[in-house]
């Protein structure tokens, strides 16, 4: 866990804006800390030098350099308008990081959702639907804390740190000195108290992620978790998942609070040694009264920034966590996939599919091969064989989401696709229909939808989240509606591919379904279906059976 990733800027470009602005407003600052301390010290001396007058022994250089009690009002106005600037720098250095904070998440949520619309759905990166969730909402809203606490105190840091310590060495070579010996012991506690901090914080994070998953699924399955009557053990692992949680966030806030402590007390001794010195000098009279009030005054500005600093990053480490997982989801979506070896993947110009010698893989484990099969225009060819031999896997392959391994596979510039799940999303059936046209032809919304056992069902009925207020079968209906809809819109020459489209329904609408396929195959579409359904079996022209490691291809 980094305490400022480069990979910000290149991502968000509105941090870039909040770190330019926040420079130059960290520099105003620090001007104004000067003047603030100048003035404030001379103030001081104006008034307190008349008032402890001389008992007659030698003050030495305490009054060096001090101003006339004339100079009071003077030097009041100097210190006010310096307070004001400050404190209006500091303002506008929050301001900025607030309103940066809002433009950077929204920035990396875009990005990171382009990269997640962009990759291939057959993603091996282990993340579920869940921790994307959870990393992209709750996650990348922990970057308020990050931007508005950490961010300006790491400017500050940068900017005003080595500024105010070269005005105290300037001022006082002694003092500036001790400040540089001293300074380092807060830095080299902030890492060490740092690394105990992010082991603590990734099991905190990795626990909210368990916990958004453990949620979302049960929320998910529990109308079959209702039906068999097992929502009392989602229930006590979800309240067991809140207690670890809850346990985690209050190691983090304990580690937050020592490390906090533990900068104050390096800080504060840091401060007091060299105040001892400058102190010891003065009573002695080898000090001017003014500068030794203007070190004085200064010291805790030089400490500061780096204390707030290390608490700040303590307090932001969720924020840091997620927009890592950020930064490697976007980057991931940016790496090449893995190259064919010994494999071609070419298009047909008439809406064939084909593969020869093909082997699929996903990283390093075979998957399925060698497979071999052709689907010409006027073709119903159906992929058979047991649950996890890879039917599915193929079907990938022929819409590019699998790179083959080896072998050669021929596919049209269009493929009407529909998978095992409907893929419903909120809205009219008939939207649902003509997903992704340009624009809806409700005649052929009704005619798909009549053609894939629909007659009944109006267009214009409107569905709830995920397609909720249907059955499973029309569900799976409206899915086939769909595939047929795209087929017909995009022409004779695209590809009719349906992953168990049957598996819900009854026999009689399954033999209709079946019915309708072999008409596309009729009028010159290729048709391809997966399927174990003994019905969609027995009206295919050609069965190609898939096992783990073959696939053999019999005429019917």
């Amino acid at each position: 866990m980094k305490p400022f990733d480069p990979r910000l800027l290149r991502y968000a470009r509105a941090s870039r804006r909040v770190f330019a602005l926040g420079g130059v407003l960290g520099l105003i600052r620090t001007l104004a800390i000067l003047a603030w301390c100048w003035f404030l010290a001379r103030s001081i001396v104006a008034v307190a030098l008349p008032v402890l007058g001389n008992d007659g022994a030698d003050p030495g250089r305490i009054a060096e350099g001090a101003p006339a009690p004339e100079q009071l009002p003077l030097l009041l106005a100097g210190a006010l308008v310096a307070l004001c600037v400050r404190s209006a720098a500091a303002w506008g250095m929050d301001t900025v990081a607030a309103s940066g904070a809002v433009r950077v998440k929204s920035q990396l949520r875009a990005a990171a959702l382009d990269a997640v619309d962009t990759r291939s759905p057959e993603r091996s990166d282990g993340r579920s639907d869940a921790e994307l969730a959870t990393t992209l909402g709750r996650g990348l809203d922990a970057l308020d804390g990050y931007f508005s606490g950490y961010v300006p105190q790491l400017i500050l840091t940068a900017v005003a740190t080595p500024i105010l310590v070269l005005a105290v060495l300037l001022a006082d070579p002694v003092s500036g000195i001790t400040v540089l010996i001293v300074f380092p012991i807060i830095p080299v506690f902030m890492i060490l108290i740092g690394m105990a901090t992010q082991a603590v914080q990734d099991r905190q994070w990795a626990q909210l992620q368990r916990l958004s998953s453990s949620f979302l699924d049960a929320v998910a399955g529990l109308a079959t978790l209702k039906i068999f009557g097992r929502e009392g053990r989602q229930s006590a692992r979800i309240a067991a998942e809140t207690e670890e949680y809850r346990s985690r966030t209050m190691k983090v806030l304990r580690v937050t609070f020592l490390s906090g402590f533990v900068l104050d007390l390096a800080g504060t001794f840091s401060i007091a040694l060299v105040a001892v010195t400058v102190g010891t000098r003065l009573v002695n009279g080898d000090f001017p009264l003014a500068l030794g009030l203007f070190v004085l005054l200064l010291l805790p500005e030089v400490f500061i920034p780096i204390r707030q600093v290390g608490a700040a990053f303590h307090a932001s480490t969720e924020g840091l966590a997620a927009s890592g997982e950020v930064f490697a989801l976007i980057e991931g979506a940016d790496a090449p996939s893995t190259q064919m070896r010994n494999a071609s993947v070419t298009e047909s110009g008439d809406g064939s599919l084909r593969a020869a010698e093909l082997h699929l893989a996903r990283g390093t484990r075979g998957v399925v091969g060698p497979v071999s099969f052709d689907v010409g225009p006027g073709d119903f060819v159906v992929l058979a064989g047991p649950s996890g031999a890879g039917k599915s896997t193929i079907l990938a392959a022929l819409l590019g989401f699998v790179t083959p391994a080896a072998g050669s596979l021929v596919r049209p510039a269009n493929i009407s696709w529909a998978g095992q799940r409907p893929g419903l999303l909120q809205g009219t059936i008939a939207d649902n229909v003509a997903l992704g046209a340009q624009v809806r032809d409700d005649g052929m919304v009704r005619r798909a939808l009549d053609a894939a056992e629909l007659t009944e069902m109006p267009a214009e009925r409107e569905l709830g989240a995920v397609g909720a207020g249907v059955s499973g079968g029309q569900a799976q209906r409206i899915a086939i509606a769909r595939a047929l809809y795209r087929a017909w819109t995009l022409g004779p020459d695209t590809a009719l591919v349906l992953d168990e489209p049957t598996s819900a329904l009854d026999r009689a609408t399954e033999a209709r379904i079946c019915r309708m396929l072999r008409a596309e195959a009729t009028a010159g579409r290729a048709v391809l279906v997966v399927s174990h359904r003994p019905a969609v079996l027995d009206a295919a022209d050609r069965i190609v059976t898939i096992t783990a490691a073959q696939a053999t291809e019999a005429a019917r």
